[in-house]
C-alpha cells in the first residue's frame, strides 16, 4: 500500500523548511516535504563574500512565532560554538551566507525533508479524498497520498522579452552570478542590467575587482534612477502581519494598483551598498579624473546581439529621450528579477479553482487555495500569493507567521500564537475602541 501522509509539501526552501520545523517539533502531524535539488540552496548563485541579509536575524525559519524553539538561529550559533562571535559582530542583519549554512543545519535535523526528490504530478482523487503525489528519486518513480497539499516552489528567473532567448554562458540571469564570476571577471568589458539590490551587489563586487582585472564596466536600468529601498522603521511596519490582514481585505482591483504603489518596500537598494559603491567610484575617479563605470537609467534593453566570440551588442533604448542606443560587450548580468515558480500540475488545476486574475488564484488570509468543490482535502500557497498577501509575502519575518496560520489550520486548534505583537500604524479606518 502507497504511503499515506497527513500533509506533502512540495519544494524545500526557506518557506517549507520553516514550516517543516514547525510541524516535527510541535505536532503529530505525519508530513513529508519534498524538493528535487540534493541538498538545501537558498539563492547559490548570490551567496557573494560580504552580501547581508536584509531583514534582522529574528526573521529566521521559527523564532517570531515560537522563540523556545530548538530550531532558532540562536541555538544554531550556539550548537556550532559561533555564539559569542556573534556577539561581538553585535549586528542584526547577518551574512547571507550564514543564513544558507543555519537553514542546512536546520534541514540536517528533520527526517521529513527528502532531497533529491522531484514531484512529478498532484492529482486530486475525490474517491480517496486525498492528493495523489508522484515522485522521482534516483530514476525510480513512486506514488504517495496525501490529505493536504503545502505548494512552496519559490520563484524562476524572470528574463523579459527576448533576453531569454539570449541567454548562455556570456549572458546569465544574476541567480547564476558566482558559478560564472571567475569567468566575468577575466573578460574585457561586462555590462550590469538592473536595479535592485542584486544588481547592486554584483555591480559592487565588479567594481572592487576592476583595478585587478581591467575590465570595462557598465551599469543600466530601465527605472528612471538607482534608487534607495524603503528601510525606515515606520515604513517597514507594511511587513506586519497587520498590514496583511489589511490588504488582504481590500478588493483584487485596489489590491492591484497598492502593490504598484509599494514596489519601494521590495525593489530598489539597500542604502549601505549605496553609499559603498559612490564612496568607491569617488575614490577610484580621484587619480583618473572620471568615473570607473558607465551608469545610466532609463536604458531599457529590448535586444542583446551576438558580433562576434564572446562579443555582443546590447540594444535598447533610452526611455525618456525616446533615442535608441548600441554598446559592445562581452559579458551580461541580466539582474531582472523573479516571478513564482508555479507547477504544471497546479496551473492544470485553475479549472477546479477560484481565481481572482488570469493566472492569480484566490486565497484566504491563511493562503489556503479555494476549490469549487469546496473539498475537505485542503491546499495551501506560498508562492504566486503577492495579489491576495501584498508585497510582504515574500518576506522571511512574514512566512514563519503565514506557517503559524497554516500549521494552526491544519491541526484545528492554536499551536502557536499566530500574531507576534501589533505595530504603531492602523492600517483601516476602525476606530480606537481603547
Amino acid at each position: 500500500m502507497e504511503d499515506m501522509f497527513d500533509v506533502v509539501g512540495v519544494g524545500i526552501g526557506p518557506y517549507n523548511l520553516g514550516l517543516a520545523a514547525m510541524i516535527a517539533e510541535s505536532t503529530d502531524i505525519k508530513a513529508a516535504f519534498f524538493d528535487e535539488n540534493d541538498v538545501f540552496l537558498w539563492h547559490p548563485g548570490m551567496l557573494l563574500d560580504g552580501t547581508d541579509l536584509q531583514v534582522p536575524f529574528l526573521a529566521d525559519l521559527i523564532t517570531l512565532a515560537n522563540p523556545q524553539s530548538r530550531y532558532t538561529f540562536l541555538n544554531y550559533a550556539h550548537a556550532e560554538k559561533r555564539l559569542m562571535s556573534f556577539y561581538f559582530f553585535n549586528r542584526f542583519d547577518i551574512p547571507r551566507m550564514e543564513y544558507n549554512a543555519y537553514c542546512q543545519w536546520v534541514a540536517g535535523q528533520l527526517s521529513n525533508c527528502h532531497f533529491g526528490t522531484k514531484v512529478l504530478e498532484v492529482q486530486y482523487e475525490a474517491e480517496k479524498e486525498a492528493y495523489r503525489v508522484v515522485l522521482l528519486a534516483a530514476g525510480i518513480e513512486k506514488t504517495v497520498y496525501a490529505t493536504h497539499i503545502v505548494v512552496g516552489t519559490g520563484s524562476v528567473p524572470l528574463l523579459p522579452g527576448s533576453l531569454e532567448k539570449a541567454c548562455n554562458e556570456d549572458i546569465i540571469h544574476s541567480s547564476d552570478y558566482r558559478f560564472y564570476e571567475k569567468d566575468i571577471k577575466e573578460a574585457r568589458s561586462v555590462t550590469v542590467i538592473g536595479s535592485g539590490q542584486s544588481a547592486a551587489e554584483i555591480f559592487y563586487s565588479l567594481l572592487q575587482n576592476q583595478p585587478n582585472h581591467h575590465y570595462t564596466l557598465n551599469w543600466f536600468t530601465r527605472s528612471p534612477g538607482f534608487f534607495q529601498l524603503e528601510e525606515s522603521k515606520i515604513g517597514q511596519e507594511l511587513f506586519s502581519p497587520d498590514f496583511v490582514s489589511y490588504f488582504h481585505e481590500l478588493p483584487y482591483e485596489t489590491r492591484k494598483d497598492t502593490l504598484s504603489l509599494l514596489g519601494h518596500l521590495r525593489n530598489g537598494v539597500q542604502a549601505k551598498t549605496l553609499h559603498n559603491i559612490y564612496d568607491l567610484l569617488y575614490h577610484r575617479s580621484i587619480a583618473k579624473k572620471a568615473s570607473p563605470a558607465l551608469i545610466r537609467a532609463n536604458m531599457e534593453v529590448t535586444t542583446i546581439e551576438k558580433k562576434g566570440p564572446r562579443s555582443y551588442q546590447v540594444i535598447g533604448e533610452q526611455t525618456q529621450q525616446r533615442q535608441t542606443f548600441a554598446y559592445q560587450t562581452e559579458k551580461v548580468i541580466l539582474a531582472t528579477g523573479y516571478k513564482p515558480n508555479v507547477p504544471r500540475w497546479l496551473e492544470a488545476m485553475q479549472t477546479e479553482l477560484e481565481m481572482e486574475g488570469e493566472s492569480e488564484f484566490k486565497l484566504t488570509r491563511n493562503a489556503e487555495l479555494l476549490f469549487k468543490d469546496a473539498r475537505k482535502n485542503r491546499m495551501f500557497s506560498l508562492t504566486n500569493v503577492e495579489h491576495a498577501l501584498g508585497t510582504s509575502a515574500t518576506n522571511l519575518a512574514l512566512s514563519v507567521e503565514r506557517n503559524a496560520r497554516i500549521v494552526n489550520e491544519l491541526c484545528g486548534n492554536e499551536v502557536f500564537q499566530v500574531s507576534p505583537g501589533s505595530v504603531f500604524q492602523q492600517f483601516g479606518n476602525e476606530e480606537d475602541g481603547s
